[in-house]
């Protein structure tokens, strides 16, 4: 079973948010990290950006493929996660710990999903 804390909202393409303050932390789930397999580049965006909810706004490169990573939100990003770069595993090691970017500015939401519907959606794709 996968490690989806109850505190966090999820997206069904398996990216996970944490509100606080007006200000929105995106990282990859559980789900998706042991999805991809073992992580080897994330192409991150820069700060000042503008992202567009349910558009993609980076990537991630792993042994197996390349997939996009949808933002749940529209806004403007205002910090991102720099060790990133150097050190991409760092999401294979701790998806809830090694976020991808943070948003403010937020104009709109996809509709996010409660973990317990987050699982639900992890059992269909299993």
């Amino acid at each position: 079973m996968f490690n989806i804390p109850e505190n966090l909202r999820y997206t069904a393409s398996h990216e996970w948010v944490f509100e606080e303050e007006g200000i929105f932390t995106i990282g990859l789930t559980d789900f998706a990290q042991d999805s991809l397999g073992d992580l080897v580049f994330v192409s991150l965006p820069q700060v000042g950006d503008e992202i567009v909810a349910g558009e993609s706004f980076s990537d991630v490169e792993s042994v197996k493929a390349v997939s996009d990573i949808f933002s749940p939100v529209s806004g403007t990003i205002v910090e991102v996660n720099e060790e990133l770069a150097d050190a991409p595993e760092l999401i294979n090691e701790d998806p809830y710990g090694a976020w991808l970017v943070r948003v403010g500015e937020v104009t709109e939401s996809e509709d996010l999903l409660a973990a317990e519907a987050y699982a639900e959606v992890c059992e269909n794709e299993e």
